[in-house]
């Protein structure tokens, strides 16, 4: 800022021209954006964008919550598919036969069985021959129940397995059956056989001409003639006590 003598001070950024004033508006103006209003078009496409995000985010988000519910049951499927094939991948065909198959099922109590064997041949009529069969049943009263025998032959629909051969018959009871053939039902859970029988527990041992096990009911019928040997520890102490004396 300078003083001259008989002028009013000012100050020098203002000491412009009109000229370069009307040129820097038209700088400014030229720099300046202007918005543009929308048309009719563009705000009608904007509405439809809105309506579609108020159906669209919350129909994500529900899908997300799905995927995350249904994702343990999906990882529980994987698992049982892998434990499937890796027995799948032991189970070895020779000349027809399968080589160590294992089946799986429920009885019409909803009890989980299982039947091994050594060798199963594929017959018509749903049937299987096995050898060295085992099957192990859970009955209705909490029991296990194992059956082995050398021979069988497995009916798939019906759920019947037929055992002959040194036929053993083992419940966690402590009862031991043995006898040459014997049938078994196992979606009723009976057990029949009209040949032989010699069955040992903690009552005592029993030989018998044929049997009937139901191991839903819980009975236990022997068909005769038999003979049936208790043990009774108080009259062996008797005996005992007597010839002592």
């Amino acid at each position: 800022m300078t003083d001259t003598p008989g002028k009013r001070p000012e100050r020098e950024d203002y000491a412009r021209s009109g000229v370069d004033i009307q040129q820097q508006r038209e700088r400014l103006a030229a720099s300046s954006i202007r918005r543009k209003v929308p048309d009719a078009a563009t705000l009608a496409r904007r509405r439809a964008l809105l309506r579609w995000a108020k159906w669209l985010l919350p129909a994500t988000a529900l899908l997300l919550l799905s995927a995350i519910a249904v994702w343990p049951e999906v990882e529980h499927l994987i698992s049982a598919n892998q434990t499937t094939m890796r027995e799948l991948s032991k189970v070895k065909i020779e000349s027809g036969n399968l080589v160590g198959a294992t089946y799986r099922g429920v009885d019409e109590h909803d009890r989980p069985f299982t039947i091994t064997a050594d060798t199963v041949h594929q017959a018509p009529s749903n049937r299987l021959d096995l050898s060295n069969p085992m099957a192990d049943i859970l009955t209705q009263g909490g029991d296990w129940l194992m059956v082995r025998s050398e021979k069988g032959v497995y009916m798939q629909h019906a759920q019947i397995l037929d055992l002959t051969g040194e036929v053993t018959l083992y419940r966690d009871d402590g009862l031991m059956m043995h006898t040459p053939l014997a049938d078994i039902d196992i979606k009723t859970g009976i057990i029949t056989s009209d040949s032989w029988v010699r069955a040992e527990g903690p009552f005592g041992s029993l030989d018998a001409r044929g049997f009937l096990l139901s191991q839903h009911d819980g009975l236990a019928q022997f068909r005769g003639p038999g003979r049936l040997i208790l043990n009774d520890d108080r009259q062996n102490d008797a005996r005992t006590g007597k010839k002592a004396s």
